[in-house]
């Protein structure tokens, strides 16, 4: 697989092998089984820090491995993950309960398991959750959702309280679990791009170019040098009406009723802008494997941008000006360093706790490495630290799509096809506007035959009950707020 330095492991040697690779401070990214016959392959992708390559642990067994959630915690979900959809037993795991499949459910044969051309039906009654019993006087059980009011997304959060303090948090997701990875088996790869776009819908660019970079690498696709700076003006036009958006609904839940109000708007502007260069609000249509669908008249956005730039800079200012907004972020949601690197988190997310890592700098892609950005970094990890590092990158992204207008070059906008490749494997990924995004691509005989998704909000939304255990009611809103999640992206 590209840009991989690949190691093979027996089982026996999995759990050494982690433990040496945390010790060296190298980071689990993901986890993934793909079935071939009899046999499974699980494999873990780690990230070894600066632009290093990544390195790619392979371990084939018969179906049942040891757990690494106790040496990695990370990995816990990717593993819960694979027993509910692969099949894969993972053995002294601390959460064997399940995580895709609720309790009650089941679905056989695994949609991602060995015997995938065959048809999976879900049967059952969904049961009540694994919960941990919290004991102690006067404590008060609350179940809010599935079904939330307002256009927030089906989720089910489970609150053990006393007054207003939180003792224990544990939310369920997972409701409306499309089975995507299992719907992109059997289709062209240059199908897979629609779908792709369909993952999240606020990540339409993100999804797609993640995508289409693995189907590349699968097939030795370059991509023209036009095409590549189009597609950063497309990701950061993604990136700035989602930081607007994020903006706004922070706003909505410490009650600014005009901050909230502004921050939509500039959304909205931004979202017009997409749609008068794209024909799509949310930048869909636009990618294909290889460069781009079409050509985009790019060359003038800078100077379109510009004029939301000066509001949206005069926005954030204000923002900043406000005690009332500033006093409920300051301390809310506090997520240390070390578990904020434990725990997997990403993006924003992760640097507001002072990770620093951004894959558009660290593994740059499209034609990030011929600009200029910086990649804010703050220590705090409470919810005022996870806005300014937005703030700081919604100000790059203004800057980075000036900078991708004057250096738009005429030229083709796609790579010229190749035949069809029988086999191949490919490894994208993006710097999406929630944190680090990765596809893994595997064909087999001309068509695609596993694709795995590594989504920010997966990574982000295992982080966040750890911000909520001790802290009140009051700030729950506003914390999960300030984590950005998406449901659709972590559902896929």
């Amino acid at each position: 697989m590209n840009e991989c330095e690949s190691r093979i492991l027996t089982a026996s040697e999995l759990r050494p092998a982690a433990e040496d690779l945390v010790r060296q401070g190298k980071r689990f990214q993901m986890a993934y089984a793909v079935w071939e016959g009899p046999t499974v392959e699980v494999r873990y992708l780690i990230a070894q820090g600066g632009k290093r390559p990544f390195l790619l642990l392979k371990v084939r067994g018969e179906g049942e491995l040891p757990s690494l959630a106790r040496e990695v915690p990370l990995l816990g979900w990717y593993e819960r993950e694979m027993m509910d959809l692969a099949g894969v037993r993972f053995l002294e795991h601390p959460e064997p309960w399940p995580l895709i499949v609720h309790e009650g459910m089941s679905v056989q044969p695994p949609p991602l398991g060995p015997e995938r051309e065959a048809e999976s039906r879900l049967a059952g009654e969904s049961g009540p959750p694994t919960m941990p019993e919290v004991r102690a006087d006067q404590v008060q059980d609350l179940i809010w959702g599935p079904i939330r009011g307002d256009v927030l997304e089906s989720g089910e959060h489970h609150y053990s309280y006393i007054g207003e303090g939180i003792l224990h948090y544990q939310m369920r997701l997972f409701y409306k679990h499309r089975g995507l990875e299992r719907r992109f088996h059997d289709l062209l790869p240059t199908q897979g791009v629609p779908l792709a776009e369909r993952i999240s819908g606020v990540g339409s660019v993100c999804h797609a170019l993640a995508y289409c970079q693995a189907v590349e690498a699968a097939l030795g696709l370059e991509v023209p040098p036009r095409a590549a700076m189009l597609r950063v003006i497309l990701a950061e036009l993604e990136r700035l009406y989602n930081h607007f958006h994020y903006f706004g609904h922070l706003c909505k839940t410490t009650t600014l009723k005009v901050g909230e109000a502004f921050g939509t708007l500039l959304e909205e502007r931004v979202k017009q802008v997409n749609a008068r260069l794209t024909g799509s609000r949310f930048l869909r249509n636009c990618l294909t494997v290889g460069g781009l669908r079409r050509d985009l008249a790019g060359e003038g956005i800078g100077e379109v941008i510009r004029t939301i730039a000066d509001e949206g800079i005069a926005y954030l200012e204000r923002l900043n000006r406000t005690a009332s907004h500033q006093d409920r972020l300051i301390g809310t949601g506090i997520l240390p360093r070390q578990t904020a690197f434990d725990q997997g988190a990403t993006g924003p997310v992760a640097r507001a706790s002072g990770l620093d890592r951004d894959m558009r700098r660290d593994h740059p892609y499209a034609a990030y490495e011929l600009l200029h950005f910086m990649v804010p970094l703050h220590e705090q990890g409470d919810a005022q630290a996870r806005t300014q590092v937005r703030m700081e990158s919604l100000r790059g992204a203004l800057d980075l799509i000036v900078q991708a207008a004057k250096n738009l070059k005429p030229g083709p906008v796609c790579a010229a096809p190749l035949a069809p490749a029988d086999h191949g494997e490919g490894l994208g990924w993006t710097e999406s506007p929630r944190g680090s995004l990765y596809y893994a691509v595997h064909i087999r005989d001309g068509r695609l035959f596993r694709v795995k998704i590594k989504s920010p909000s997966f990574s982000n939304w295992r982080v966040f009950p750890f911000t909520v255990h001790g802290s009140n009611m009051m700030d729950f809103a506003i914390n999960e707020a300030s984590f950005g999640l998406t449901v659709a992206g972590c559902d896929r």
